[in-house]
């Protein structure tokens, strides 16, 4: 059984103004740091391996963060968990898109990475984690639209449409039967109500 832990990266400036951020590399804001710790203090008090992370500024400060309350924990970048790629919208929100391309902006061809491709790497980046990692309990830390496509494509749910909170955890068990979903969305560290 190998179990990953997958956490969306913590919040950013971007985030707050509702920017698409797709593969600028933005860093975290300072609620975001300090969701980070909160996570990593909830974290350290349980079993993990390693932490496999984005390369991407903000995913990789939320898993340095998190890193540093093991004390231990090994670390890895993998690009192939970089977020969907946001071609000419990056660094913009839904109402610039409107004002410069009209409301069917999404219909146009902006160089927006496909879906299929974004599900293909991140697959490969778990596969490669089942390969070389078997066994273990590994935290993945990635960004909201690819972990939504991953889940959509292995351990699909009709009632999971709600986008991923920042500094989410949601955990995967996989087995020889397949993936099995332990844990979705889940932000409890962020409560007063820890026990």
């Amino acid at each position: 059984m190998t179990k990953l832990g997958i956490i969306r990266h913590g919040s950013t400036p971007w985030n707050k103004e509702g920017r698409a951020q797709g593969n600028s590399d933005i860093s975290l804001d300072e609620a975001g740091k300090r969701d980070a710790i909160l996570l990593g203090e909830r974290l350290c008090l349980e079993q993990w391996d390693l932490i496999v992370s984005s390369s991407l500024l903000r995913a990789k400060q939320t898993a340095e963060i998190i890193q540093e309350k093991f004390g231990h924990i090994p670390m890895l970048l993998d690009d192939r968990l970089r977020e969907a790629g946001g071609g000419q919208i990056e660094g913009t929100t839904e109402a610039e898109r409107v004002a410069k391309w009209g409301s069917t902006w999404r219909e146009i061809d902006l160089g927006i990475e496909r879906t299929e491709h974004v599900v293909e790497r991140g697959l490969s980046a778990l596969e490669t984690l089942l390969r070389e990692h078997e066994g273990k309990n590994i935290l993945v830390v990635s960004h909201g639209a690819i972990i939504k496509y991953m889940l959509d494509e292995i351990v699909p749910h009709p009632d999971r449409n709600v986008w991923l909170d920042n500094t989410s955890l949601t955990c995967l068990i996989y087995t020889e039967k397949g993936w099995f979903c332990e844990l979705y969305n889940c932000t409890q560290h962020l409560s007063s109500t820890i026990v």
